[in-house]
């Protein structure tokens, strides 16, 4: 994989989960609440300075509101767009 086509995808996941986030009416720092982390980890990982591994994403996604499966879902939607 290159690496041009890496970074698109991770940006895709970063603007997915920010959308997600927002499109559910949550701020950052109520979901940092829910989750019991500060708030700068929200953003670092909406931002890219963080990644999460797939047990976070789990913990994001429970937080948000979303199934893990439709987060996944609209995230290979949304890479299908970029190929």
């Amino acid at each position: 994989m290159k690496k041009k086509n890496k970074n698109v995808q991770r940006e895709k996941f970063q603007e997915l989960l920010k959308r997600i986030r927002q499109d559910k009416g949550i701020r950052q720092i109520e979901l940092a609440e829910k989750l019991g982390v500060p708030q700068s980890f929200i953003s670092k990982y909406e931002s890219g300075d963080r990644q999460l591994d797939i047990l976070e994403l789990r913990q994001v996604c429970q937080a948000i509101g979303i199934p893990l499966q439709e987060f996944i879902r609209e995230l290979e939607d949304s890479l299908g767009e970029s190929k």
